[in-house]
């Protein structure tokens, strides 16, 4: 089957390459013609384990190319994703969609046959509706096109494992277009035997999942639009509380990790996304909770999502204890002080530091006076064009020398597993501070190292 994927950056290159190795005929379209170039050459812009590899293969294999020319996309296929980005409006909470726009705008005239367009963005909820009677009044004559939304759960450093082994993939349509509710083994709720023309073809490109068992479910649009950003806001309330949970636990004595470790025993619970820490940044969680709450707003509903403002706002707090915790162990000033930071993107197996935690908190102990000096094994090109003044490392080593204070920010392997030993030389005070909760503290205060961390008796200890 063949479908395009217009926007090649790091959800559509990833969903592009991930079709064609599931044997589809695939063109990515971007209006960015260094973008293109790069990718059609086998060079992926940013970092995504296993990433190069299927887009290699599928190159080679001729099921995969890319092109600027909406054109030669039109005529193509008759499935056409949408994977452009949503960034936060400047100055707003609200979703930008100007891009979304735009590829609609432009792809929709030059159709020359029934086609469906399928959204895999991040949008509010009624933005596919609205794009549904936008994309009508674009079509040519005789032309009949048919929106629907399929979001992507992807997570980063784990973006191939995603798409090619999802846990469930979700269709939303036009309301006139088919049955809704459906059952995950395909059979309605309610009224309609036969599906869309968009289930039709979704079904068949994603056949091999399918087939899998992976749950298929198809609904409205707009539950299919709300289904992600509900995911989200849930993730980032969960991180949220174990990170006021934690504050509590700075303030009683005790040990967050050990709380989060009885807590996720619980099968309601579990334990997964209750690491306390430095809290969560990236390009979805942040400005996706914030466009939630916009539109929530706009829908008249604004009330229902006030929660979500303070889940922001621990998560930010976060940061400021982090500066504040650093500035304790350096004896109550930055002044001076030479710090190690390790990691700068906004998670482990990613290259991303759109609002990372890290690099913020990088970015504010050298306004208050710290010499700081970062490494990081995939971010450092990114992270210098969004911190230029920062003093950039080419090692642990290296970041560490001469270091009043480590601080742990990313929790990439390399650093969970740091021998403490290695830097006993190298560091000038043998002090740690974990911003993830991931060192083996037993094992560092074996080797001499006096541990600080968020959320546990450690923190409060400073001498």
């Amino acid at each position: 089957m063949r479908c395009t994927v217009f926007g090649t950056g790091y959800l559509g290159a990833t969903h592009a390459a991930g079709m064609a190795e599931l044997g589809h005929e695939v063109i990515g379209v971007d209006i960015d013609p260094g973008k293109v170039a790069k990718l059609a050459s086998g060079e992926i812009p940013f970092y995504e384990p296993g990433l190069p590899k299927v887009l290699n293969d599928n190159l080679a294999a001729g099921r995969l190319r890319f092109t600027t020319d909406y054109a030669e996309a039109a005529e193509f296929a008759d499935v056409h994703f949408l994977g452009v980005g949503t960034p936060q409006k400047k100055g707003e909470y609200g979703a930008d969609l100007r891009h979304v726009h735009a590829v609609v705008d432009t792809l929709v005239p030059r159709l020359r046959r029934p086609a469906v367009i399928v959204g895999k963005s991040t949008v509010p909820v009624g933005c596919a509706a609205d794009l549904a009677e936008r994309a009508r009044g674009l079509a040519p004559a005789g032309v009949d096109d048919e929106v629907a939304w399929n979001p992507e759960f992807l997570r980063d450093g784990f973006a191939v494992h995603d798409t090619l082994h999802p846990d469930r993939l979700v269709l939303g349509e036009e309301k006139d277009s088919g049955p809704h509710a459906r059952r995950t083994d395909g059979t309605p709720h309610a009224r309609g035997t036969d599906g869309s023309r968009a289930e039709g073809a979704v079904r068949e490109l994603y056949a091999p999942l399918i087939a899998d068992g992976v749950p298929f479910l198809v609904t409205d649009l707009q539950t299919a639009e709300l289904v992600k950003v509900s995911a989200n806001a849930f993730l980032a309330t969960k991180i949220s509380f174990i990170n006021a949970i934690s504050e509590v636990c700075e303030a009683a004595d005790a040990d967050v990790t050990m709380l989060a470790d009885a807590l996720g025993y619980d099968p309601r619970i579990g334990r997964r996304f209750l690491n306390a820490g430095l809290g969560f940044g990236g390009g979805c969680l942040p400005k996706d909770i914030r466009a939630f709450m916009a539109r929530a707003g706009e829908l008249g509903a604004n009330h229902a999502l006030t929660f979500l403002r303070e889940v922001d706002s621990i998560n930010m707090r976060r940061r400021t204890a982090m500066v504040e915790l650093t500035t304790q162990v350096c004896g109550g000033s930055l002044l001076g002080a030479n710090i190690a930071v390790l990691g700068a993107a906004f998670k482990p197996e990613s290259d991303d530091v759109r609002d990372s935690p890290a690099l913020n908190v990088a970015g504010m102990l050298q306004l208050n006076g710290a010499t700081v000096n970062v490494y990081d094994p995939k971010a450092m090109e990114n992270s210098q064009r969004v911190f230029p003044t920062l003093n950039y490392s080419t090692s642990v080593v290296d970041a560490c020398e001469r270091a009043d204070a480590v601080l742990v920010l990313t929790e990439w392997a390399e650093f969970v597993d740091l021998d403490p030993d290695l830097l006993a030389d190298t560091v000038r005070t043998k002090v740690v501070v974990d911003g993830r909760n991931c060192l083996d503290v037993g094992r560092w205060e074996q080797a001499g190292w006096r541990v600080y961390a968020l959320g546990r008796a450690t923190a409060m200890s400073v001498s």
